[in-house]
């Protein structure tokens, strides 16, 4: 068994080891007349008292200010500091602080890396792992930093005695891959501060998943327990995610085929926003919902989301090499994985109800403009060179209209997905 000083030790170094190097973190001292330096050991550890600089070098007075300011929010939080306030209106500020002020957001999670660092109290690490989860969900670290964030999670993924009981590898595993993620989607959208509604959801996003950024896999298994009577039992009965369902019933209620610019115009973000909460949950978009570009910019971000896309990468290449050939496409689309395939048949003869020619006239959505939109739903270019990306683009779009087109989904599904009465022509 692990003393407590032990513990201590070893949480600490492995904030000092993924944090060291880099090249930004400041030398703070010690003392009033004879200055000490602190050692990055002390530096990186938890502490009880308030911090006088940053943990990053700035010459920027409020952000200084700032810094200091968020340390002590963040140790009420984490109830380090006492303080009246409710616990989640000050992750509330902490995020919010964060989200509009890009220059604070390595700060932040630089002191999370010190205060879970040889921290002896377990309602405290909990608590500090909560805000990690809660500031991923609103903003990414730089990518300065990035890298020294992910290796500080990732180290934590191995469950550790001086956890204290405390599930830290489930928080460092969501949030390792969630740091991933939010680099490459950048932070939330929108006009409006993280809400009460999204800081608490947030929080139950390690031990409850998320129906947005998964796998069909994953999302499948998450699907037999949250809606059991609802789930395929029979061979030949299809299974549609719940939140896809959903989504494209709303867009057909809400008049969508008919609405001038569907999938095109966005939806107010903020509006997307809170409905992503609200379906996340298991709750069907309210009665309330009005504008179908909310439902359709939604049902667009679930499949965009995805962590791996529609048409697997590995036949990426295959599709942009018979973009024009429609023996070749439908061979392809027969040879997916069943989940895969199903889905795509689904939403295809969704989106056929909008290429009829009296819908095209309300909408001004000819099958070239769906398929222009649509196509990075259903492809996702494997490669990270912006050339090839681009040049890719015409023939991503030229696959997903072969299919628009001509593909017979009738015939090719196994069964189920009625979209009340979808024609295939």
């Amino acid at each position: 068994m692990l003393s407590a000083v032990s513990c201590s030790s070893l949480a600490s170094t492995l904030a000092v080891d993924c944090m060291s190097s880099f090249e930004d973190l400041a030398q703070h001292k010690r003392g009033f007349i004879f200055k000490k330096k602190v050692t990055i050991h002390n530096m990186l550890s938890w502490t009880k008292d308030p911090i006088r600089e940053p943990m990053i070098m700035t010459r920027d007075k409020q952000t200084k200010k700032d810094a200091v300011e968020l340390f002590l929010l963040i140790q009420q939080y984490m109830g380090d500091r006492k303080t009246r306030r409710d616990q989640n209106s000050v992750a509330m500020e902490i995020a919010s602080r964060g989200w509009q002020n890009k220059v604070l957001r390595d700060e932040i999670y630089i002191q999370l890396c010190k205060q879970t660092s040889a921290n002896g109290r377990a309602s405290s690490i909990k608590c500090g792992w909560e805000l990690f989860t809660i500031c991923l969900a609103f903003f990414p670290p730089t990518i300065k930093f990035c890298s020294y964030l992910e290796g500080y999670l990732y180290k934590h993924i191995t469950p550790s005695e001086f956890d204290l009981g405390v599930p830290v590898e489930v928080y460092a595993q969501y949030c390792h891959k969630k740091v991933e993620k939010m680099t490459q989607m950048g932070a939330k959208k929108g006009l409006k501060k993280p809400t009460l509604e999204e800081i608490i959801h947030s929080k139950e996003l390690p031990f409850k998943p998320s129906m947005f950024g998964t796998t069909l896999e994953e999302l499948f298994e998450f699907e037999k327990e949250q809606f059991p009577g609802r789930h395929p039992m029979k061979p030949g009965h299809v299974w549609i995610p719940w939140v896809v369902e959903v989504l494209v019933e709303s867009v057909l209620r809400l008049n969508g085929p008919q609405t001038e610019g569907i999938f095109r115009v966005p939806g107010d973000i903020d509006e997307v926003n809170s409905l992503l909460l609200h379906v996340d949950r298991g709750i069907p978009p309210p009665d309330s919902l009005t504008d179908p570009h909310i439902a359709a910019s939604l049902l667009k971000l679930w499949f965009r989301e995805l962590e791996e896309p529609l048409i697997p990468e590995n036949y990426y290449q295959e599709c942009v090499d018979n973009y024009e050939k429609k023996a070749n496409a439908v061979s392809l689309v027969k040879s997916l994985p069943v989940k895969n395939r199903e889905l795509l048949l689904y939403i295809i003869r969704f989106l056929r109800r909008f290429i009829t020619p009296e819908n095209i006239e309300a909408t001004k959505m000819t099958l070239d403009n769906i398929a222009m939109v649509w196509s990075p739903n259903f492809l996702r270019c494997p490669s990270e060179d912006h050339a090839l990306i681009f040049q890719n683009t015409k023939k991503e779009m030229g696959f997903l209209r072969l299919l628009l087109k001509y593909i017979e989904t009738d015939e090719m599904a196994e069964g189920g997905g009625d979209l009340g009465g979808a024609s295939n022509s």
